[in-house]
């Protein structure tokens, strides 16, 4: 190195420990391990430009072994992405912006939200799928507006994950030429040396997923890294995965290879030995020499050229395609939510049973024609989720122009790369799988609420109603999981227009993911059924007394059964109220006159009537209500055969409803 890189460099590392230090929390080992990759990669190779952070063309860098955040954060701060020294010195206190794992949307520069290991690995197989389809989409010869790479740092934990593989196996299936991986190899987890539970080659692994796969031997090795960074880029027909041999803790010469380096500060000696062992000109803390702020102000400097020749290249290309600036727009523009809604096209239905998984299958075909960056797909099961787009073909290797997406049987990884897509930016993600798997979904969905991203997840299949599949397959707790999340809607429609409904919230939504829970079984089209579904809970069938004599609650499939029992309660004088009740999560979202309104708190008589358990419907029927719900797992046998057996049945309601009156 020459002495302004390794003083570079050895500020990162300086930094990053200053930053646990003082916050007496945080995981050193990674940053000082990493540091001459970190700025290697960020100052010679990828191009990104801190005055545009959200530069549509920039590269995207995400670190996965989100533990390092302090190396990032001191990134950011030398390349001028606005974090401060004071913004340092806050490291992992309340309501900063260095937060103890990245945050997406609260730190300028952060890509995605990262701390579960393995979950940047499956988002940035997402990114680098939406740049595939992208250009596919828009470049025109000698005008590749869409040309970046996606950069992934993650370490061992992140390659013992099984989202790693789950996404990297369809990486390589798609040849995607523009992910880069590197793997920081130091051998070391919290436990000690990985050789105790981590002895796998991982090299060929990765090659036998479909990579070009290279290997940094000494990983202070600037040019080695730099050489390793080209070649992975000069591979145009497989994705690439660096393997950088380092030192966990480098510096820090008590701690440096050691697990203690791991997830612990280093100490006020240690940081004081590291310093002299690197060399650092001061050991005041959060020191920097101002001839490093220079160097990496050049560095960024040369980012903001990459970005003003590509502006060029794109006003030229605005001037020669104008219908592509078109397209463009509406790639990157919002969902004209009005128009939409004012649709009848889009809103109109045939009066007759139908599930409701096939009537948002009618929806995708109806909307992918009105949304041109509709991309998504299904973990095997699209002709069971009916999920797939007509007419638009399949995103393979061999054709990325392709919109619907094969996951394979892979569902936690489809969650993390829609999440990528969705992240990327320009295209409005979805993914698909059996509602009762959507347990292999919830930690990427958990992150989608987090990240405030849009994305939605279309789960089929959603009750007791599976019938023959058993137990197994069978979803009963499910709702009450994801209706736990927050900022996430849980979506359960009864019929076409409320189907209709639960869409139109999931591309409009700007903030909050949806899950769309959707029948098997065929399911009536309901007299009362409105555009009032999209207040999440509203009144179906109302009673004709001013003051009802008991209020039904109902969701999917069993609204229809709540309006059976209602006809039959009013043979014996007795007048209730159906709500049909999709969302809860919006439900809640609505101003208390409304909920009054639906609900009135006077009317104790209730029923909460959902093949699913009880849980979280007590908030609703209250101490003098009643439900009907599950209450255990479900069994192997016909549909029909199922709801009768587990009390689903116009019999069963009424006899409920007239337990509590």
């Amino acid at each position: 190195m020459t002495d302004i890189n390794t003083l570079s460099v050895n500020a990162i590392r300086v930094l990053a420990a200053d930053e646990v230090q003082k916050a007496n929390s945080g995981h050193p080992g990674l940053p000082l391990g990493c540091a001459p990759v970190a700025y290697e990669l960020w100052g010679k190779h990828m191009k990104h430009n801190p005055k545009n952070p959200k530069w549509a063309n920039r590269d995207r860098f995400i670190l996965s072994g989100g533990h390092g955040s302090s190396m990032l954060y001191a990134l950011l701060h030398l390349f001028g992405y606005g974090l401060t020294k004071e913004d340092l010195e806050n490291f992992r206190q309340d309501g900063s912006l260095t937060p103890g794992h990245p945050e997406y949307g609260h730190t300028v520069g952060v890509e995605a939200t990262t701390g579960p290991l393995g979950a940047g690995m499956g988002m940035a197989v997402g990114m680098a799928m939406a740049e595939a389809h992208l250009a596919a989409t828009f470049n025109k010869p000698d005008f590749p507006v869409v040309d970046h790479y996606t950069y992934v740092l993650g370490g061992d934990g992140c390659m013992m994950e099984g989202i790693s593989s789950e996404a990297f196996s369809l990486a390589g299936t798609l040849g995607l030429n523009k992910l880069i991986v590197i793997y920081d190899s130091n051998q070391i987890s919290i436990e000690g040396s990985t050789d105790i539970a981590f002895t796998e080659n991982v090299q060929k692994r990765m090659e036998a997923f479909g990579f070009q796969t290279i290997t940094v031997e000494d990983g202070n090795d600037l040019a080695a890294i730099g050489k390793a960074i080209e070649e992975a880029k000069a591979d145009k027909t497989r994705p690439s995965f660096i393997t950088v041999r380092t030192q966990i803790g480098y510096g820090c010469p008590a701690k440096q290879g050691k697990a203690s380096a791991h997830g612990e500060p280093l100490g006020v000696d240690n940081v004081k030995a590291m310093k002299e062992f690197l060399g650092w000109p001061s050991q005041e803390p959060f020191y920097v020499p101002e001839e490093v702020y220079d160097n990496y102000k050049a560095l960024a400097a040369e980012g903001a050229k990459a970005e003003e020749a590509w502006n060029a290249l794109f006003a030229d290309y605005c001037a020669k395609y104008p219908e592509c600036k078109a397209l463009w727009d509406k790639f990157f523009g919002e969902v004209d939510a009005q128009a939409l809604l004012n649709d009848e096209e889009y809103w109109a239905y045939e009066d007759k049973a139908v599930a409701t998984r096939a009537l948002s299958g009618t929806m995708i075909n109806r909307l992918k024609d009105r949304l041109p960056n509709l991309f998504g797909g299904s973990a095997d099961l699209a002709p069971s989720n009916k999920t797939h787009m007509n007419d638009v073909g399949d995103f393979s290797k061999d054709d990325y122009l392709g919109r619907n997406l094969h996951f394979g049987v892979r569902e936690l990884a489809m969650t993390a790369i829609v999440n990528g897509i969705e992240l990327h930016g320009g295209l409005k993600a979805y993914g698909a799988t059996f509602f009762v798997f959507s347990d292999y979904t919830k930690p990427m969905l958990r992150l989608a609420s987090l990240m405030n991203l849009p994305i939605t997840m279309v789960f089929t299949h959603d009750s007791i109603g599976v019938g023959e599949d058993g137990p197994t397959h069978e979803p009963i707790e499910q709702y009450a999981m994801l209706r736990s999340l927050p900022n996430f809607n849980l979506f359960r429609p009864a019929d076409a227009t409320e189907t209709a409904a639960g869409w139109y919230l999931a591309v409009t939504s700007k903030t909050t993911p949806t899950g769309l829970v959707l029948t098997r079984q065929n399911l009536p089209q309901l007299p009362g059924s409105s555009k009032e579904a999209l207040k999440g809970g509203y009144v179906i069938a109302d009673s004709t007394k001013e003051t009802p004599d008991a209020i039904i609650i109902a969701t999917g499939s069993e609204v229809s059964l709540a309006l059976d029992a209602k006809a039959e309660l009013a043979k014996e004088n007795i007048d209730v109220r159906v709500v049909s009740m999709p969302c809860i999560d919006l439900f809640e979202q609505q101003s208390a006159e409304y909920k009054e309104a639906v609900l009135p708190k006077a009317i104790r008589a209730r029923v909460a009537v959902e093949a699913g358990t009880d849980f979280g419907w007590g908030k609703y029927v209250g101490l003098d209500g009643a439900v009907v719900t599950m209450h255990g797992f479900g069994a192997s046998a016909p549909a029909a055969t199922l709801f009768k057996k587990f009390g689903f049945t116009v019999d069963n309601v009424v006899k409920t409803v007239k337990s509590v009156l």
